[in-house]
């Protein structure tokens, strides 16, 4: 009997032992996540669901923080001159995307949602400039009415060089795999050649071409957890790396991933976890977070206060990358550098030369490395790239794709690298940096000189707005942005993307136009504040208004 007393005992100390045990572990991976919603991926979905629909009518449009009517009318008047202006200049283009809007639900979901859901209708119904180009040359694009723009959509991050650049690229793909066409049985030769290249550029062993940048995500992320054994991915709050299930836990994904960690980013926790957990595969990296660490990548659908938060000191983040790929190292834990967006746009080897030289165990690129045209790369340490086991016939990882390798890409591939290989594409590099930092101070000083409150903050060419203080109304400023000729992505003022081929003359023009905009938001009384804490204000009516909308 009390050997079956001590042997009961035995067993109650060793489960408390163990459940005390995966408490700490708990605990301690709840302490390395973001306190942001975008750090607590379900939380942030729960209350996504809990936000009522509802939107402004008229008078509340104008007056939603508070403002006395003679800034009411103010914005009144300056809004129906700016409708007046769209109506005016944007008729055919806004026309013509309304008559297709149905059968394009991108059109409907990017229309809907590139303001503040409250303010969405009448937006949607006075300033719509459509989603249509008909052309374009340099740095400009054309609508169907005509009208010329300052490109600051950059293609979503294709267009590095300028489109004029691509129209070449893909010409001398096109050339280079007419002979054999769009013929699928079996790979180019000149696919050997951007491999050997592509090899040389990322520092690793093999590559596997795919069709988008999320494909090539989605397979290092499986790649790792087959040679690993291990389940889990880590991300870092905020960070984006396709729109695949387990790198989109969040908002916008239906299902809950179940084997993603969202941990925060430049965290001495989060290193604590991956040094201490024995389940996580991988670390994906997306270099754009330095623009904006541990949040979202930027859109104005979601700006009711102040988008404020600075960018991360390069130094600062190069350390924070070096310190965790040496715990990564330490703990067989795949580092993926996801260089989608920031592959050549950085410097020649990417963001992973442009962060002190970061050696990652896979890198993925896309976007502007297809030459003008969709690809998907990953290149990786040969043990981590071989998809199937010597000892093990049966288990493999499989991983293919129609169109992956697809001649005239591959074409077009070769004849991006050959340039940027050559000294007219080695001296794009020259003075990068130091060239599009100096722009962004002489902006902002322009913009402190008049009072404006508003800065930019840059990585490079990749651009974003920031306001210093708090507003319902930032949001506005796209379009007084788009009335002075300035071409915008559907995410706003979150983020402009200029190619190289931006001169000093039209640089100068896009901060002449982007100081007009905002001089005319500012006159027309947007940036109007309520006395006392402002963002308490605000925070206040905005928590108000969902409250009264959610218990009618």
């Amino acid at each position: 009997m009390k050997r079956s007393n001590w042997f009961l005992a035995a067993c109650g100390t060793a489960a408390g032992l163990v459940s005390a045990r995966a408490v700490r572990r708990r605990v301690q991976l709840s302490r390395a996540k973001h306190r942001s919603l975008a750090g607590h991926s379900r939380m942030a979905r729960r209350a996504a669901r809990l936000v009522p629909s509802y939107s402004f009518a008229e008078e509340e449009f104008f007056a939603a923080d508070g403002a006395p009517d003679a800034i009411v009318q103010q914005r009144r008047a300056g809004f129906e001159q700016l409708a007046a202006i769209y109506r005016e200049r944007f008729a055919k283009t806004a026309a013509y995307t309304a008559e297709i809007a149905d059968g394009i639900p991108d059109i409907r979901f990017t229309s809907t949602y590139r303001v503040p859901f409250q303010f969405s209708p009448i937006v949607r119904e006075n300033l719509s400039a459509g989603s249509f180009y008909q052309a374009s040359s340099g740095v400009m694009l054309t609508d169907l009415d005509g009208n010329e723009f300052y490109d600051l959509t950059g293609s979503y991050g294709v267009n590095l060089l300028g489109v004029d650049a691509y129209r070449e690229t893909i010409a001398e793909g096109a050339e280079t795999a007419a002979d054999l066409g769009p013929t699928l049985a079996g790979l180019h030769p000149v696919v050997a050649d951007n491999v050997r290249r592509l090899q040389a550029i990322s520092g690793l062993d093999a590559v596997s071409f795919h069709m988008s940048g999320t494909e090539a995500v989605m397979q290092a992320v499986r790649l790792a957890r087959y040679h690993t054994g291990r389940t889990h991915l880590v991300r870092f709050a905020g960070a984006y790396h396709g729109w695949w299930d387990d790198v989109q836990p969040g908002v916008g994904n239906p299902l809950p991933a179940e084997r993603t960690y969202t941990l925060a980013d430049m965290s001495e926790k989060t290193l604590k976890v991956l040094a201490s957990r024995k389940d996580i595969a991988c670390v994906l990296v997306n270099p754009l977070q330095a623009l904006h660490p541990n949040a979202n990548a930027p859109g104005d659908s979601t700006l009711m206060g102040a988008r404020e938060k600075p960018l991360a000191e390069r130094q600062a983040y190069a350390d924070w990358l070096a310190r965790l790929a040496q715990t990564c190292r330490a703990n067989g834990i795949v580092l993926i550098m996801d260089e989608v967006f920031t592959g050549f746009r950085l410097a020649a080897r990417g963001a992973c030369e442009y962060f002190g030289g970061i050696e990652p165990d896979m890198i993925t690129y896309g976007k502007t490395l297809g030459g003008g045209l969709p690809v998907g790369v990953l290149c990786g340490k040969a043990d981590l790239m071989k998809r199937f086991r010597e000892d093990r016939p049966a288990d493999i990882c499989f991983a293919r794709g129609t169109f992956n390798s697809h001649p005239y890409v591959m074409g077009a591939m070769d004849a991006f690298l050959r340039r940027m290989e050559s000294d007219q594409g080695r001296v794009l590099y020259d003075g990068l940096d130091e060239n599009w930092n100096a722009r962004a101070a002489a902006l902002n000083e322009r913009l402190k000189a008049a009072g404006l409150p508003l800065r930019v903050a840059n990585l490079g060419t990749i651009w974003t707005v920031h306001y210093l203080q708090p507003g319902r109304y930032h949001w506005m400023l796209q379009y007084y942005l788009r009335a002075e000729g300035l071409a915008l992505s559907w995410v706003g003022t979150g983020r402009f993307i200029f190619s190289l081929a931006y001169g000093e003359a039209e640089f100068a023009k896009v901060a002449d136009r982007f100081m007009a905009a905002a001089q005319a938001m500012d006159d027309d009384g947007w940036w109007w504040l309520p006395e006392g804490d402002a963002r308490k204000v605000l925070r206040k009516r905005v928590v108000s208004e969902m409250l009264h909308h959610a218990l009618r």
